[in-house]
């Protein structure tokens, strides 16, 4: 590691991007100090700065590596429960199946619809079911983000395995609405030709 920063602050992702430790997360500070610690551990800096660049450009390597594992870890409501969830060392049922009946039937109705419209390439669907999806995900963060504070561990584990669903379903259903926006573009300039 190098002096810059602390080992204490690699080993804690909320320190290390100079957060608060709890949900709520500043996204717009998460990426300003994403990109300076991206600039102050870029490997032709360190590499420059030090005897040994073999080894230095490796460290850096390894150091950006962990830099941006912590970004995606507490850019991401599911992951960032999660790594919440484990540093309250309460994470060990986060893998366990959902047991909520109606949850399950809920997203498995989404999934279903989800699958149909992107393989219809059906704007019209994707754009109707991606508000539904960010309603239940805002949803399920504020039942992590209460449950976590008061430290009702059974419900913010049950928030997060919903949250890993939904976060899953919200990037689908993003990816669906880019692919079927890129084809209609793509349909657009063949009228050009």
């Amino acid at each position: 590691m190098t002096d810059t920063l602390s080992k204490t602050q690699f080993d804690n992702f909320f320190a290390l991007f100079e957060q608060p430790v709890q949900f709520e997360i500043n996204q717009d500070s998460l990426d300003q100090h994403l990109r300076l610690l991206q600039k102050l551990y870029h490997p032709d800096n360190v590499a420059k700065n030090q005897a040994d660049t073999a080894q230095a450009k490796q460290q850096s390597e390894q150091t950006s590596a962990l830099i941006n594992q912590a970004y995606q870890t507490l850019s991401a409501p599911d992951s960032r429960a999660g790594y919440l969830l484990d540093m309250a060392d309460q994470a060990q049922n986060i893998e366990h199946s959902i047991a909520d009946l109606d949850f399950l039937e809920d997203a498995m109705e989404m999934r279903m619809d989800l699958d149909d419209a992107i393989e219809g390439k059906n704007l019209s669907a994707l754009q109707q079911l991606h508000p539904q999806i960010t309603e239940r995900l805002a949803k399920q963060s504020e039942r992590f983000s209460s449950a976590y504070i008061t430290q009702d561990w059974q419900t913010a584990i049950d928030a997060t395995q919903k949250l890993k669903f939904l976060v899953k379903l919200n990037a689908d259903v993003t990816a669906g609405l880019d692919d079927v926006a890129t084809a209609d573009q793509s349909d657009d300039d063949d009228l050009y030709m």
